[in-house]
């Protein structure tokens, strides 16, 4: 089974049947994934905010049947799609799947939006053929406050752990911020990015007090889902070389980028799912380059690896 992650770079609904969206949906395609956690669906272009839900859903829906995908709900969700915004902010996260390959568990979806995420995050209960469904979240973290992006990890935590121990759950999505997993050799998997920078944005990356001079990463998001192996990053567990997930747009093709190549897209899998990890990958592709200033990520998991819990 494929999971696959995508910032997909402020998917409008004016940009629907576009260059852009086209070359979205081919990345997509590229990769087939069974379940797909989406960030950056954005309707600031709608002028009255009682109509964000609906158009939202739209680009969702649409999305989802331009990659042969499903986001559609039975009950709940935003507009009947699994789908979440935050409080007043025009920016949502959604999970998409293969509805030949999984299938949504009753009362299995929740949103959470403000104060808990300042994007909203979406979280559905899936069931893949495991002994227990698998809870997947779609996270866009905090872009300005690296205290609140630690806060919201301890959040995320939270709705991942059972008593004395985790669910069968996976959060993948753009973390706004680098991982603190190790490698073989007990240092950080994600070398220090900010290393050297010279600009007005390093308070929302670097630990207060090295801001100008040694800029260290600010890795607590991580620090607290890592911690004791609750969860595990899938890219440094499996081993494979690292590679950057943005950094790659130039100036001029997007937002302006001082940050340089990084890592900061994740997939974090829980304890009873560390065993089916098989693959992780970062998708580099003409069209995925086209779409977005984000590459898509994925794992592949053998869902009969999943320990029971």
């Amino acid at each position: 089974m494929r999971i696959t992650n995508f910032n997909l770079y402020k998917a409008r609904p004016s940009e629907i049947g576009t260059a852009r969206w086209r070359a979205r949906v081919a990345a997509v395609r590229e990769l087939a994934p069974d379940i797909l956690t989406v960030q950056e669906i954005l309707v600031d272009e709608v002028p009255d905010l009682r109509d964000w839900d609906r158009a939202a859903a739209e680009v969702v829906r649409r999305l989802a049947a331009d990659c042969g995908l499903v986001a559609d709900l039975s009950r709940g969700g935003t507009a009947g799609v699994a789908t979440a915004a935050s409080l007043h902010r025009p920016w949502y996260t959604a999970v998409l799947w293969n509805p030949e390959a999984v299938a949504p568990v009753p009362d299995g979806f929740q949103s959470y939006g403000a104060p808990d995420f300042w994007h909203a995050l979406t979280t559905v209960r899936l069931d893949v053929g495991a002994s227990e469904p698998l809870l997947v979240a779609s996270y866009h973290g905090d872009p300005f406050r690296p205290d609140f992006r630690a806060t919201e990890a301890l959040r995320l935590k939270g709705l991942l752990r059972r008593t004395g121990g985790a669910k069968v759950g996976l959060v993948a999505g753009d973390f706004n911020s680098v991982s603190a997993a190790t490698g073989p050799d007990g240092g950080f998997y994600d070398a220090e990015p900010y290393t050297g920078q010279d600009h007005d944005d390093l308070e929302y990356q670097c630990v207060p007090g090295t801001v100008g001079s040694t800029n260290v990463a600010d890795r607590r998001p991580t620090e607290a889902l890592l911690r004791r192996g609750f969860t595990v990053d899938a890219a440094a567990h499996l081993g494979v070389p690292w590679q950057p997930t943005v950094g790659y747009w130039a100036d001029g093709d997007g937002d302006p980028d001082p940050w340089g190549a990084r890592r900061i897209d994740l997939v974090l899998v829980t304890r009873p799912v560390v065993p089916a990890l098989v693959r992780y990958g970062v998708h580099v592709s003409p069209a995925g380059e086209a779409a977005s200033d984000h590459r898509l990520v994925h794992v592949d998991v053998d869902v009969a690896r999943i320990a029971p819990t």
